[in-house]
């Protein structure tokens, strides 16, 4: 009988469906330093971000033949290590790419309209300063004809794109892999039309971009730090709902302080699970505690796409 771990939850549909094709699934959270001798008991683990899986991990636990990651950036796993030795690793990328995309929005409507700040303060001024609060949250904007630029052009980041569209935003892409093709877009009614796309250089995106928007994995130093803030337009609002540590935290300060750049939108942050406070407190900072993937949506089907993986690969 196969026993998996579900160390960081899996959802129930997900839960059932490896139940119902034999499979035997615990999902009692063992903490990372009893990792090595809990999984002496299993022949395979999925995880979300919480769960690390390093090379001196693997190597103590030979009886493992499966790591499953709910989600889509896998930085918290030796993939290549335990491919190496003969552990299969999978994960599902494109399951909460729209759930991810929402949030990237729900922090630009926040940013534009000061929701941020307003929320804050309403409670403790809102029946004392009410005519002063309206004065200054009055010059929001609207998206609809600016520039969203987006870094990193993968499953993510076309879902992005496909929002902005629908918005009537114009969208600028960069990857780190240049391509060109079409983004298929379906309306309400049922109307479908497919948008061409043609990713342009790091240095158009930071420069043209009224709005920008990180969907990279993780990088080995920023991608945005002092430098790349001077080079964008003033008033501008960048969102990260990717990795921790694509933005320099200290420049991304003294860029909102200076007023070079409007606002931000952070649901990833360097130092997780704590922040740091000067990021927490900041008014034109809108946060979210790692939550992009956190819909019932998305994960009822990361939760069915990995139960599927996980049987396809024990079937074999």
């Amino acid at each position: 009988m196969i026993k998996i771990l579900a160390n960081d939850g899996i959802d129930p549909v997900g839960k059932k469906l490896l139940e119902e094709a034999g499979f035997v699934v615990d999902t009692d959270t063992v903490p990372q330093d009893q990792l090595v001798e809990a999984l002496k008991n299993y022949d395979g683990i999925t995880v979300r971000s919480a769960t690390k899986l390093r090379k001196d991990l693997i190597d103590q636990v030979p009886n493992l033949k499966l790591i499953g990651r709910g989600g889509v950036g896998m930085d918290n796993i030796d993939v290549d290590y335990a491919r190496s030795k003969g552990i299969a690793v999978v994960n599902t990328p494109a399951a909460s790419s729209l759930s991810v995309a929402e949030l990237v929005f729900a922090h630009l409507f926040t940013g534009i309209r000061f929701l941020q700040d307003s929320n804050r303060k309403m409670p403790v001024e809102g029946n004392t300063k009410f005519n002063a609060l309206k004065k200054a949250y009055a010059g929001g904007v609207e998206l609809q004809g600016k520039t969203m630029g987006i870094i990193g052009f993968g499953r993510i980041g076309r879902e992005t794109a496909k929002v902005a569209l629908r918005l009537g935003m114009n969208v600028l892409a960069y990857d780190l892999y240049p391509a060109e093709g079409t983004l298929p877009l379906t309306f309400q009614g049922g109307v479908s039309v497919e948008i061409p796309f043609k990713t342009v250089s790091l240095d158009e995106v930071i420069a043209k971009s009224d709005f920008i928007s990180l969907h990279t994995p993780f990088a080995d130093k920023p991608i945005l730090g002092t430098a790349e803030f001077a080079k964008m337009k003033n008033g501008v609002g960048v969102v990260n709902c990717s990795r921790g540590g694509t933005i320099d935290e200290t420049a991304l300060i003294a860029a909102l302080d200076s007023g070079k750049l409007a606002f931000a939108g952070l649901d990833v942050f360097d130092n997780e699970p704590t922040p740091d406070t000067a990021i927490l407190q900041h008014p034109k900072i809108s946060l979210t505690p790692h939550i992009g993937a956190a819909t019932n949506e998305a994960q009822e089907r990361i939760g069915t796409e990995l139960a599927s993986l996980i049987i396809e690969h024990f079937k074999k």
